[in-house]
């Protein structure tokens, strides 16, 4: 593994490069002097086209820690619609890049950004348990990413999230100082997806196959 630093990503909106890069900030400087936060293999993102990072979620802190982690590329999140529902929150939600999804409805609108997102060349970070894990152990990958990666045809790049269970779980009202790092795993493409078939018989496949990835990378560790 190559261990790198972490920077600053730009968004092309120069509204949103400002509030992106701020928050950006604020979380690295966060991460980096409480939570000790350490990255792995970042050069193995593609410095362009889209990419999809796939990653465990086990705390609030996991999105922030994609986020810095990815420090040549703004990221792009989704995230439950209900973080909207309050003024800060819808305007730094749109400003630093998240799609808004309505948990267990098969939200197409969502869907159908998050494609267009990655067709444009964008990259996307999504955590395919669906919620946060409640014991820190990786859970069963839902099927809807492989309908995104199907269409997007985009790269997709595994990581493993580190000790952020431990630092701020579900059940924590404050972050612990405990060190977190993430750890990007070899690049994914989509002929190896395809390799394995096409259509929605295919699906739980495409996430099986990246889940297994990620728990390589955790083993390695």
């Amino acid at each position: 593994m190559i261990k790198t630093n972490c920077f600053l990503s730009r968004p092309k909106n120069m509204n949103s490069h400002i509030v992106y890069n701020y928050s950006t900030l604020f979380f690295k400087l966060g991460l980096i002097f409480w939570n000790r936060m350490e990255v792995y293999n970042e050069h193995l993102i593609p410095k362009s086209g889209g990419v999809l990072i796939v990653s465990n979620h086990a705390s609030y802190l996991d999105p922030p820690i994609i986020g810095v982690g990815a420090r040549y590329r703004p990221v792009h999140f989704m995230a439950r619609d209900t973080l909207w529902n309050n003024t800060f929150g819808n305007w730094w939600l749109n400003n630093v890049g998240c799609i808004p999804v309505s948990r267990g409805t098969g939200d197409i609108t969502a869907l159908k950004k998050s494609i267009n997102l990655l067709k444009d060349g964008n990259v996307l970070s999504i955590f395919p348990e669906g919620t946060r894990s409640d014991d820190g152990k990786i859970k069963k990958f839902k099927s809807g990413i492989g309908f995104i990666i199907e269409k997007s045809k985009c790269v997709v790049i595994p990581a493993y999230i580190d000790g952020s269970f431990k630092a701020f779980s579900k059940y924590s009202k404050l972050i612990k100082p405990y060190k977190v790092k993430v750890i990007f795993g070899n690049p994914i493409s989509n002929r190896e997806f395809l390799e394995i078939g096409s259509g929605k018989k295919s699906y739980n496949l495409y996430s099986d196959l990246i889940m297994n990835n990620i728990k390589e990378i955790r083993d390695k560790i």
